[in-house]
Order: structure tokens, then sequence, then C-alpha cells
């Protein structure tokens, strides 16, 4: 594969000084050219990769090389922004490019890999699994015999990883018999959107917060993602995963985690996940009859969404009929620990909703005394998406007599503060951060092992209490029951 010079560096910042192998497993899939092709090329055109990086898409279709880069541009086309797209950097980005044909599960197939990427152990290798979990182990093993997995290899797991305990703890321990621990990067691409980094930087780098950031004085914790999207494509895979495999035991754990963690002793990627093992160590567990107070299963039925018509769930591609798989899931979740004692957790998330947002609420505890009536705010909302924005909304007068109040904003809208800034894609940030070695963003085995040790006995407590998904419309906040998780405490979600 020709190497490619970078171009000039447009963010005042050094290009990367080592050389490196990006291999992408699943590399016609729609990973690795909606998400992590675009990604790449951006960091092409920044400049931020080494001139000599190669890249290396890896799949069981029969392409050549050129009929892959062909295919690359026209999906990094439909993903790249007009003004980011220019057949200068598209060019050099594809003189990075390289596709060859082979079968993960064949072991063969590793030793003609082995003998076309030649011999080169001063480089970096990051093998990147945009595969089915159920590849992970053969791959591992069979890069291990082609001598593929030495010192300077990397290896980067797309979740889920696994959809248990225990299948996670073996797909673990089959990648820890050939990569160590500090050579593995379990990506969850949430922790590389920018407003999630900036929740770490609101909290520890601002002293306004650090006092009232407790159960003193917060009243409780809504974090919501929301979608109005279907399955999709991934039927298959979802009817087998549902809710709470897919988005609770890795996404919204992981935000839950950013919000309730102790400040690290310093930031780098023990120390800060060391504190995030804390937390799920500390969620107090959910089993049994306890399923039935403090979670809510649902599935969508047919509705509207923007207008257009929509199926059940049951009726999408790849989707059994009398599936009970759960498209939507609210937990109410506590942690047992000094700083959050008795305040509650909400995590909400759901397909063909009403709305798409991934957003965080803190909401403060109310004055001790109300001097002006019933009015209420104090309330700090991060939101992920669809826009990146900050508000803290409090009380204030409204002009003209008499002391009438209402909530207003103190509004930090990201795109605007940084309007001349492009805004990073998470994979941008996050496979730079695997080529750089820095796992800070990234999962460590005893923190999935944690989450999932969690997860299993709400998922049991499901199956022996035969509490199945309640219907809720498409384009509709969720079912009613999930609005009573809240209402019996006198409390709502921020809908």
């Amino acid at each position: 594969m020709a190497g490619a010079p970078a171009r000039p560096n447009r963010v005042g910042v050094p290009a990367l000084s080592i050389s490196c192998d990006m291999l992408v497993f699943g590399g016609t899939g729609d990973l690795a050219l909606h998400k992590l092709l675009p990604a790449l090329y951006h960091l092409h055109r920044d400049g931020r990769l080494h001139a000599d990086m190669r890249i290396l898409a890896l799949a069981r279709s029969p392409h050549s090389r050129a009929a892959y880069q062909a295919l690359a541009e026209r999906r990094c086309r439909a993903q790249v922004a007009r003004a980011d797209f220019d057949e200068a950097s598209w060019q050099g980005f594809a003189a990075r490019l390289d596709y060859f044909a082979m079968d993960a599960g064949q072991s063969a197939d590793f030793g003609r890999l082995a003998k076309h990427l030649g011999q080169a152990e001063e480089r970096v290798r990051v093998y990147y699994l945009a595969t089915a979990p159920d590849l992970f182990e053969d791959i591992a093993a069979h890069l291990q015999i082609a001598g593929l997995a030495g010192p300077r290899a990397r290896i980067v797991l797309e979740k889920p990883i696994g959809h248990s305990l225990e299948s996670a703890q073996a797909i673990n321990a089959a990648i820890g018999a050939v990569f160590d621990e500090p050579r593995v990067f379990r990506i969850d691409h949430y922790l590389g959107k920018e407003t999630v980094q900036n929740l770490m930087a609101l909290r520890f780098a601002n002293a306004l917060f650090e006092p009232v950031w407790r159960a003193g004085h917060i009243d409780h914790v809504q974090i919501s993602v929301c979608e109005t999207l279907g399955v999709e494509n991934r039927g298959g895979y979802y009817d087998h995963a549902g809710a709470m495999r897919d988005m609770i035991q890795n996404h919204l754990l992981q935000l839950l985690c950013l919000v309730a963690m102790e400040a690290p002793v310093r930031f780098d990627a023990e120390a800060v996940r060391n504190e995030k093992v804390k937390i799920l160590e500390a969620l107090k567990p959910i089993s049994g009859l306890d399923v039935q107070d403090k979670t809510v299963r649902g599935q969508y039925t047919a509705g509207k969404i923007g207008g257009q018509e929509v199926p059940a769930y049951y009726f999408e591609k790849q989707v059994d009929n009398d599936s009970d798989t759960e498209t939507f899931v609210a937990i109410q979740v506590e942690i047992d620990n000094w700083r959050w004692a008795g305040v509650p957790f909400y995590l909400r998330t759901g397909k063909r909703m009403a709305r798409k947002a991934s957003e965080i609420l803190i909401q403060f505890k109310p004055v001790p005394h109300r001097l002006f009536g019933d009015g209420e705010a104090n309330r700090l909302l991060i939101r992920l998406q669809p826009e990146e924005r900050i508000s803290l909304q409090l009380m204030a007068k409204n002009p003209g007599k008499g002391m009438r109040l209402k909530p207003v904003e103190l509004d930090l809208n990201l795109a605007n503060a940084f309007s001349k800034q492009r805004r990073w894609d998470a994979y941008e940030r996050l496979l730079l951060d695997v080529i750089e070695g820095d796992s800070t963003l990234f999962m460590r085995r005893d923190e999935v092992e944690a989450a999932w040790q969690w997860i299993d006995p709400i998922i049991q407590g499901w199956h022996q209490h035969y509490q199945s998904p309640r219907p809720y419309a498409a384009g509709s906040n969720g079912p009613e029951q999930s609005q009573s998780l809240l209402e019996r405490h006198a409390r709502q979600w921020a809908d």
C-alpha cells in the first residue's frame, strides 16, 4: 500500500510522529463506511495522520482496490459536509486506502494477510473490529497464530462486548490472552462527544458546581437517549439484544458514571476509569420483584413520526412477529455511596420516540421557603444531541409590577461559542486516541464486567416475573407506565 504525505496541519497542532497501519475488519459494513472512513478522512484533511499511515479495509466481498476506493468515496461524499470535501484531500486520502478480501473466520486467510502487510515490527498496527461480536475471539486468536499480534499491535472492540456477564468475561479472557489490557480499546462513541467531555470540564474545572453536586442539593437526575428512528437494517441484531443490552448497558451507564464519579486524582486513563468503576460497583442491585417497581419495558406499535406512518416493531425487517424484545427501557437507579445516597437517577432510552434527544438533566432541590409562589426551575440541562449545549435554568422576575417569576436560561451553545472551529465527530477523537495509545475515553475490562453484573439480574427478573414490554405508539414519549415511575414521587420527565 502506498503512503501519502499529510496535508499541512489546519488546526495548529503537530501531525502524528508514529508510523501506523489501521486495519478495519468489516470494511464494507455500515460502521466502516458511514463512520470510520469519514472520520479518518477528516483526520487526514486536518493533517493529523502520519505521512506514511496506511488504512486497509478487510471483508469477504471480492473488491479490487480501485472498486473499494470508489465505494468509499461515494459514502464519504454522502457523510462529509460539502465544504470539507475537496478533490486534493480525497486523492491524498485514497492513496492511503487499500482493500484486502478475506474471511475473518478462516485462520489461513490471516497468513495471506501477514504476507500482504510484510515485515514492519517498528509500526503500530491497529485492528478495528467493526464486526459481529461473535467474531472477536476468533480474530484475536488468528492474529496471534499469524504473528500479527506483536507488542506494538492494538485491538479496538465495538460494543456490545457480549450479551451477559458470562459472555463478556469469555470475550475479555480470549482477547486478554492475546493483547494485554493497555492495548485493548473498548469503544463507546458517546464518550467521544464534545459535550460529554465538557461534562467533566463543567464539574471539575469550575468551583461553582462542586459544593452543590451532591445529595444535599440535588433532587434527582434524568439521563435520556431518545431516537425517532426504528431498528432500520439492524433488526436481526436488535431482536436478540433489545434496548437494555444495546443502550443501557453501555451508553447510559457511561453517562451516569461521568455525572456521578468523584474527581480523579489526575486526568489519565487509569485514574478516570478507577472512579467510573467505583460508581458501577455502588449501583444498588435491582432483581426479582424489584423490576416491577424500578423498571419499565416498552415496545413500539404503529404510529406517526414526522407525519409519516411507521410500522410496529414486530413488522420490521428481520424481527420475529411475536417478538417480546424491548425497544424502550426506563429505570430508577440508586447509587449507594456517601455523595448520592437518596438521589434517584432515572435512565430512559427508546426508539420511535416523539423527538430525537440525548440529554442529562440535573434537577436541584427547591429553595427551603418559597417567597414568590410556585414557580420552579433550578435545573442544569446538558444536551448531547441534536445540538450540543449546556443551559442553567433559573427563576427571574418578569418585567412589570409585582413579583411574577418565570424560568430563564443561562445558555452555552457550544456550536456558537466555538463557531470558527469545525465540530469533531466522536469517532475522529476516539480513532486519534487509539493511534496515540490514549485509553482515557475507553472502557476497561472490569468496567464492562461491572456493568453486566448490574444489568444481568434486571433481565433475569423480567423473565422470571413475565414482565412483557408495554406497548407505546410510535411518535409518543414511551409507555404510560414510564411516567408513573416519576409521578409517584411528584416528579416528571423533562419532556
